[in-house]
């Protein structure tokens, strides 16, 4: 048997071979960098997938509105299927609501056109009354002020006339395109409701191999639940805000109640900047129409809607589909309206909740 042979003492052992850089490396610097890079290229997909998304604006804000028609109305639809069948259960679902949408709006419409001389001689009281406020203490306007601002506003009417006309012609142009939008998430929420798996099925088989199937699945089955599940949250506490601001504004007699009631319902959707806008929007109204009085009592209601709607409603309804922080839902809905408007404030919180479901449903279980 060979031994090693003996090294004196004092004398270096044979050299052992030389570090890698990796190895030298800071551990926490190299796990920074690993980072790095594959946020990096996280950053370039996503940039390029919202590049794509801003040139379809129209295809895209149309198939998510038919999204959100089908997570509202499957449900219906499968109700109705145990006793009809599909096509018919979809048909029947999909028509009434827009039967109840219609009259709704025609009720709007009716109430407003039947109060328009009331409304018109209570606004001009209503103005006049502020303008006798605004020459009361702490403001002290002078009328000379008050009239050369109304001087200056209907200047500059004047002044910018073809710019308000060439505003209202591309407005026309934006309500064409609604309506196409419309039209489009329509069509396509027919065939979500009807076979929104099929569809699913047929476009994982094709584009996808074998092995990714599953998770694919999972993180599809994750998205959809989240994303149904805040539609359907956010409708719910939209209606209640809606019912009690309704509620209140009749008790106040704020003229055009019910058509504030329904601004108030859509404007629920953009969490914790709507709501208060609408109510701002009726509170302009009620010191016109009512005096500082009635419009310090809807401040009042402003207060109480969005305690309620941040302390009870939205951890009530809302823990169940979508486990957000506050913090998190604000951030979301000011990066989202910077991004791309109202469209985006309205897109930013589902879109952040869908990801974070995806990110749990594909995060492996702790051992």
């Amino acid at each position: 048997m060979r031994f090693p042979p003996r090294t004196r003492p004092g004398t270096a052992s044979p050299a052992a071979p030389a570090a890698s850089a990796a190895e030298r490396t800071v551990p926490w610097l190299r796990v920074a960098a690993a980072y790095s890079w594959r946020l990096i290229l996280v950053g370039i997909v996503v940039y390029g997938v919202f590049t794509v998304l801003g040139r379809f604006q129209l295809v895209a804000v149309a198939l998510f509105l038919a999204l959100i028609i089908t997570a509202v109305l499957r449900p219906l639809a499968d109700l109705l299927n145990r006793v009809l069948p599909r096509r018919l259960s979809v048909a029947v679902a999909l028509i009434g609501s827009l039967l109840v949408l219609f009259a709704l709006l025609a009720m709007v419409g009716n109430a407003v056109a039947g109060e328009s001389t009331k409304l018109a001689g209570e606004f001009r009281g209503g103005i006049h009354r502020i303008e006798l406020w605004l020459q009361q203490p702490p403001f002290r306007l002078g009328p000379d002020t008050l009239t050369d601002f109304q001087r200056q506003v209907v200047n500059y009417l004047n002044t910018h006339r073809s710019n308000l006309l060439s505003s209202a012609v591309s407005g026309l142009g934006r309500i064409v395109e609604l309506v196409t939008g419309v039209a489009l998430a329509l069509f396509a929420s027919v065939f979500f409701i009807h076979s929104g798996e099929r569809l699913w099925a047929w476009v994982r088989d094709q584009l996808l191999p074998t092995g990714a199937r599953p998770g694919w699945d999972q993180a599809g089955w994750a998205a959809w639940r989240a994303f149904a599940g805040y539609t359907r949250g956010i409708i719910i506490v939209a209606a209640t805000n809606a019912a009690l601001v309704g509620v209140a504004l009749f008790l106040l007699r704020v003229p055009l109640a019910l058509p504030l009631t329904l601004l108030e319902f859509f404007a629920a959707f953009i969490p914790l900047v709507g709501s208060p806008v609408a109510l701002g929007v009726a509170t302009v109204v009620a010191l016109a129409g009512r005096g500082p009085l009635t419009a310090a009592a809807v401040l009042v209601l402003i207060v109480v809607i969005g305690q309620l709607e941040g302390h009870v409603l939205h951890p009530l309804v809302m823990s169940w589909a979508v486990r957000l922080h506050p913090l998190v839902v604000a951030v979301s809905v000011i990066a989202g309206s910077i991004v791309a408007g109202v469209i985006g404030a309205v897109v930013a919180v589902p879109f952040v909740s869908v990801v974070w479901a995806v990110l749990r449903a594909l995060r492996a279980p702790p051992p």
